[in-house]
């Protein structure tokens, strides 16, 4: 399985501008830019499409790891705060609220850092990944 995303930038890092586009159609032409990125410019930039979709990622990876246990989540919602610094991404703190029926604490902290450890966007990323989370 390939997936693609795509984007085009024209002229200087500062005056410029691009867009970004995913090959879904989901996401098409949105447009990002010197202060978009580094600034609080209206519209996308990397950083926010990494945290993204490191969030689903990793909601997907904890949903199937808890449903291989037995449990099933009625809610998983996570936020991937990005830390970018000094031209490079330093972390990704996820940050989650989940509900799952059933499960004690300690269940919970061992298959959701499981899951931290072992979606695909973890193990791509050469930053530090942190975890917190309330489980109601």
């Amino acid at each position: 399985m390939k997936r693609k995303g795509s984007a085009v930038w024209n002229g200087s890092l500062k005056e410029g501008k691009g867009t970004i586009s995913l090959e879904s159609g989901v996401l098409e032409d949105a447009q990002y830019s010197f202060k978009t990125r580094f600034e609080d410019g209206k519209g996308t930039n990397p950083e926010e499409l990494v945290g993204a979709a490191h969030a689903g990622c990793f909601s997907m990876q904890l949903s199937a790891f808890l449903t291989e246990e037995g449990f099933a989540p009625d809610k998983l919602s996570t936020v991937s705060e990005i830390t970018f610094e000094n031209g490079e991404v330093k972390k990704s703190h996820l940050i989650l609220d989940a509900k799952v029926p059933g499960i004690d604490k300690d269940q919970f902290d061992k298959i959701a850092n499981k899951a931290k450890e072992n979606c695909p966007i973890s193990k791509l990323l050469k930053a530090e990944v942190t975890l917190e989370y309330d489980l109601k």
